[in-house]
């Protein structure tokens, strides 16, 4: 079956998480990503380890699969020629040199790109975004957790403020470019124009305060760190069997009246104390030591055996290893399997986008430094003599 973005070439001048995300989603869309690389050098993320396989670091492995390395100095007249012959017939270019400056000296500023190909889709990805105060400060994915707000409300009430141990902000900013980048495409198709999107990991990682903003917005309450617990439901949170944690999320007085049948609690059902998720959040205190005793008293398996069928959302707190062998994943092959030119199997987690008609598709492993450039540039029209004459001046 055809994918949604065959035929649509996307160029990629990004490094580290944010940019390499976004367009490997778009890779599994079944764009041809070709990633620009520093010769010599390659996306930073390259040196980003341990663990490394066969020299290559596992980080780089897990974001760039799906994609053609082309190393460049795009500093020499002679690079910029070739980038800029690869974007004049592309469909997306996407950028994270964060100083304006910077991108004119290497020639990849949006009038330039724009010029050449008027139906280019620019996206540019920063930390705080091409205009306001903060305009061109370097950004990092720990420094968005932060001044998001959201490490402020995550861990323990009396602990210190915690990072999200996978780089969220620079996740969620990928998914928002992706986003923006099909929107564009879209638009483009009834306009015939390309435009510029200005995409942040600031803006990113703050829009998912949602509730959390709103509370204070509109209700003049500032969220707090509750550790585990949800703020406005009860019971919804983490309680510890005998042998490991659980998650129940009792979020409806359905699903109330289904906890306390299953487990035998008809002296909870029946206590005006916690008739209502009102009245549970106002005696919270009262109700959670209850649970947590009788919840300690069998294992895990137990008590999700006793509510499968209930219709409560509950489930374990699993280790990697046991969430990367859920037979779930297996039997919706979410793990992706690639053969790479040094390690052979090469393993990844899948595109959780789920199209009938047009589905994602995995068909290139993440490359090694360069490995397509004198693929790509044969494309160009540079014949073996020219190639060797760029790689001769380090220009590839």
């Amino acid at each position: 079956m055809a994918t949604i973005l065959e035929n649509m070439r996307v160029i990629d001048l990004t490094q580290a998480l944010a940019g390499p995300y976004c367009t490997m989603l778009l890779g599994d869309l079944g764009a041809d990503v070709i990633k620009i690389e520093t010769p010599g050098a390659g996306d930073q993320s390259r040196g980003w380890g341990p663990p490394f396989v066969e020299g290559e670091s596992a980080y780089f492995l897990s974001i760039n699969r799906n994609k053609r390395s082309l190393t460049l100095d795009i500093k020499s007249v002679a690079g910029q020629k070739v980038l800029h012959q690869l974007i004049a017939s592309a469909d997306v270019f996407v950028c994270n040199i964060p100083k304006e400056s910077s991108r004119r000296r290497a020639g990849v500023d949006v009038e330039t790109l724009q010029a050449l190909n008027p139906r280019l889709i620019y996206c540019l990805i920063s930390g705080y975004g091409s205009t306001g105060p903060y305009a061109e400060r370097p950004g990092y994915d720990l420094i968005a957790q932060g001044e998001a707000g959201l490490m402020s409300v995550t861990g323990e009430p009396d602990g210190e403020p915690m990072r999200y141990p996978i780089p969220i902000a620079d996740i969620t900013t990928g998914l928002y470019s992706t986003i923006g980048i099909l929107a564009a495409l879209l638009a483009r198709e009834r306009t015939g124009q390309g435009q510029v999107l200005d995409i942040t990991l600031m803006e990113s990682q703050s829009a998912w305060l949602t509730m959390l903003a709103s509370s204070l917005l509109n209700g003049g309450q500032e969220p707090q760190r509750l550790g585990n617990i949800h703020p406005n439901i009860v019971p919804y949170q983490v309680f510890q069997a005998r042998d490991k944690y659980i998650i129940l999320a009792v979020g409806t007085e359905k699903l109330w009246q289904a906890f306390c049948d299953a487990l035998g609690l008809e002296h909870l059902k029946n206590d005006p104390r916690f008739a209502t998720n009102k009245d549970r959040n106002k005696n919270r205190s009262e109700l959670i030591p209850v649970l947590d005793e009788l919840f300690s008293t069998q294992p895990a398996d137990y008590w999700l055996e006793k509510l499968k069928d209930t219709g409560i959302p509950n489930g374990p707190i699993d280790t990697i290893a046991d969430t990367l062998a859920h037979p779930q994943h297996r039997a919706r092959h979410f793990i992706v399997d690639l053969q790479h030119p040094l390690i052979g199997p090469v393993k990844s987690m899948g595109n959780p986008v789920n199209l009938s008609a047009t589905p994602v598709s995995y068909r290139l492993a993440p490359p090694i430094l360069g490995q397509h450039t004198a693929e790509v540039l044969a494309e160009l029209g540079y014949d073996e003599a020219a190639i060797a004459a760029l790689r001769e001046q380090r220009v590839v």
